[in-house]
């Protein structure tokens, strides 16, 4: 018997915070690109806080869709792109991070199995002990291993119902709307690897920047105002681009 129309797969808005990301951000969208972030149900969204290096002009010369924000800050910045974004799945990546070449299959596949929101595994592209050790235990489904680093998905109205990033916030957004995520349906840690660049641990040194985290994320959980956070992680660690 003949079969039934077939059905298009989930489409996919890829969102993507920027600031001074020149160099990095062409070749991001150039593995996008050969991801099959190309076709018809995938856009590219750059939302730029404001660059003044050249940014937005690389990513558009790509063939992503750049928006620029009112203003810089990562929150702001996801929220931003997610309200320009058309797909029935965001995914929210960082400009120095490149996904798996399972990354759309990855994505449809846990929405068709019931997932609301999930991320990657991640890894780093520095084969230092302790950050080979540091990210193993992104494996593990809590909220405190929950990184911006290891990307996000969501179905585009989970997302929405659970109100989007909390502007507020200038740091750990990416470890407090996990928490809401998980209460609008299941949240899947997916079992392939999403590798982000150590370039931040080069820069500041591997066990002092660690130790910086492991400071600001104590004071966060004590409840410690996010301007203070904020302001320390300015001071602490250096080429921040909050």
């Amino acid at each position: 018997m003949p079969s039934g129309p077939a059905v298009p797969p989930l489409s996919v808005s890829i969102i993507i915070p920027t600031f001074n990301e020149g160099g990095h951000i062409g070749q991001l969208l150039d593995h996008l690109r050969g991801l099959g972030g190309g076709g018809k149900t995938v856009e590219i969204v750059v939302a730029d806080g404001g660059s003044t290096d050249g940014t937005a002009a690389e990513a558009a010369a790509r063939g992503a869709r750049v928006v620029p924000c009112p203003r810089k800050g990562r929150a702001v910045q996801l929220n931003h792109g997610a309200a320009h974004a058309t797909g029935q799945i965001l995914y929210f990546l960082h400009a120095d991070t490149h996904p798996p070449a399972t990354l759309l299959p990855d994505l449809r596949e846990a929405v068709a199995a019931g997932y609301g929101s999930g991320c990657y595994r991640l890894r780093f592209d520095e084969p230092h002990w302790f950050l080979r050790a540091n990210a193993w235990f992104t494996r593990f489904n809590v909220e405190a291993v929950r990184y911006g680093d290891q990307s996000l998905f969501a179905r585009a109205e989970v997302f929405r119902r659970a109100g989007g990033y909390r502007e507020e916030l200038l740091v750990f957004e990416d470890q407090e709307i996990t928490r809401r995520l998980r209460q609008q349906g299941p949240f899947r840690v997916l079992p392939n690897y999403i590798v982000t660049s150590a370039r931040k641990y080069r820069e500041n040194g591997v066990y002092r920047l660690q130790g910086v985290f492991l400071l600001l994320n104590v004071l966060y959980r004590l409840g410690a105002p996010q301007p203070r956070l904020a302001d320390l992680y300015r001071r602490l660690v250096r080429s921040d681009k909050l």
